[in-house]
C-alpha cells in the first residue's frame, strides 16, 4: 500500500495526549504540509506542542467545540483529513456527571461532522474506544462484536457518535475511519491507572488505595504505538475504504491492575508498600461503569501489515519510566 501525503490536516484536541503526539509525528515524517490544531486547552496544554508553535506550518487555534463560530469552522474548508481527537477522556466522570460527556464528547462530534460537511473536508479519523463493547462475552473482542452494550455514559456516546460518523459517510461522502482504542498509556498522559498510582505513591509511598480488587485486567497500547497505528490506518488504508471502516487498535496482551501497581512500585525504588483495595462494586469493579475485563482483537489490523512494538508490560513499564523522569 502506498503512504497518502496531506496538504492540509485539521486536529481537533491536537494540543491534548494522543493528539500532540499526532501532531509531532506528522511533522516528523513530513507527512502533512499544513497542520491546524484546534483545542480549547481544558485538558491539552501548549506545552505539548510548544516546539511547533510559531512554525510555518501549525495554525493553532483556541476554541470550544461545543460552540459553533466561524474562529474555527473557516480551518475545516477543504482539509484533506480531519483527526477528531477532542473530547474528555474520563469515565468516571461520564458516570457522575453525564451531562459533561453529551456535551464534550457527542455535541462536538456532531459540530465537526457539520464543519466538515459544510466545508468540504474530505475524511475523518474519529477516536472511538473499547468502551463501546461493554462487558464483552467474547475475549478477544472482533470489531463484529454484537451486541454492542456500553456500561458507561462514555461508552454509550462514543458509540452514538461513531452512528454520526458512520451516517455522514454514507449521506455525504465523509470517508470516515473509526478507530475503537485500548487503554492508550505514555509521555503527557494526565489521567488513568499508572499517573494515579504514581500520584498517591508519592504522597504516601508506604500505602497506595488501588479503586477495585486489583484482577482488572486490561490491554495498554504504548501512545506511540497508537499513533503509529493511527496514522498507517489513516494514510494508507482509509483511502481504500468505500465509505467508513472500524478498527480495534491494541494489544495482544493484557495486564491486571495489581501488577500494574508492582512496576510502579518497583520503578520508583519502593518496598513493603501496603495496598488497600477500594470497591465499587461486589464483583471487584474500580467504579460503576468500569469494564472489568478488556481486551480487543487486532487480527484485523494485523492483517493489513502493522503489529505493536511493545506488549502491554513493556509498554505500562516505559511509560512508567518516562512519567517519573519528566518530574525530575
Amino acid at each position: 500500500m502506498t503512504i497518502q501525503y496531506l496538504n492540509r490536516v485539521v486536529i481537533t484536541g491536537g494540543a491534548g495526549f494522543i493528539g500532540s503526539h499526532i501532531l509531532d509525528y506528522l511533522v516528523e515524517n513530513r507527512l502533512a504540509k499544513e497542520v491546524i490544531v484546534i483545542d480549547n486547552l481544558s485538558s491539552g496544554s501548549i506545552d505539548n506542542i510548544a516546539v511547533h508553535i510559531n512554525k510555518k506550518y501549525l495554525t493553532f487555534v483556541k476554541a470550544d467545540l461545543k460552540y459553533v463560530d466561524e474562529q474555527w469552522l473557516e480551518h475545516i474548508k477543504n482539509a484533506d483529513m480531519v483527526i477528531h481527537m477532542a473530547a474528555n477522556p474520563e469515565v468516571r466522570v461520564s458516570v457522575v456527571n453525564p451531562y459533561i460527556h453529551f456535551n464534550e464528547n457527542l455535541v462536538t462530534t456532531f459540530n465537526i461532522l457539520e464543519a466538515c460537511r459544510r466545508g468540504g473536508a474530505k475524511a475523518l479519523v474519529f477516536a472511538s474506544s473499547s468502551t463501546v463493547y461493554g462487558d464483552a462475552k467474547i475475549i478477544p473482542t472482533p470489531e463484529n462484536y454484537q451486541p454492542l452494550e456500553p456500561i458507561s455514559i462514555y461508552g454509550a456516546v462514543k458509540l452514538a457518535a461513531e452512528y454520526l460518523c458512520i451516517t455522514y459517510s454514507k449521506l455525504y461522502g465523509i470517508k470516515s475511519l473509526i478507530i475503537r482504542y485500548a487503554n492508550i498509556i505514555g509521555p503527557r498522559s494526565t489521567h488513568g491507572v499508572i499517573v494515579d498510582f504514581i500520584n498517591k505513591l508519592k504522597q504516601n509511598p508506604r500505602e497506595l488505595e488501588i479503586l477495585g480488587d486489583g484482577t482488572q485486567k486490561k490491554s495498554y497500547l504504548h501512545v506511540y504505538d497508537a499513533v503509529n497505528a493511527t496514522l498507517f490506518l489513516a494514510l494508507k488504508v482509509l483511502p481504500t475504504a468505500i465509505d467508513y471502516d472500524i478498527y480495534n487498535v491494541g494489544n495482544d496482551d493484557w495486564i491486571t491492575v495489581r501488577e500494574i501497581a508492582n512496576i510502579v512500585v518497583e520503578e520508583m525504588g519502593l518496598s513493603n508498600v501496603n495496598y488497600i483495595f477500594r470497591l465499587a462494586t461486589t464483583d471487584g469493579r474500580g467504579w460503576l461503569g468500569d469494564v472489568k475485563f478488556m481486551l480487543l482483537d487486532i487480527s484485523k489490523l494485523k492483517s493489513k501489515g502493522w503489529k505493536p512494538s511493545m506488549n502491554s508490560y513493556t509498554a505500562v513499564r516505559k511509560t512508567v519510566r518516562q512519567l517519573l523522569k519528566k518530574e525530575m
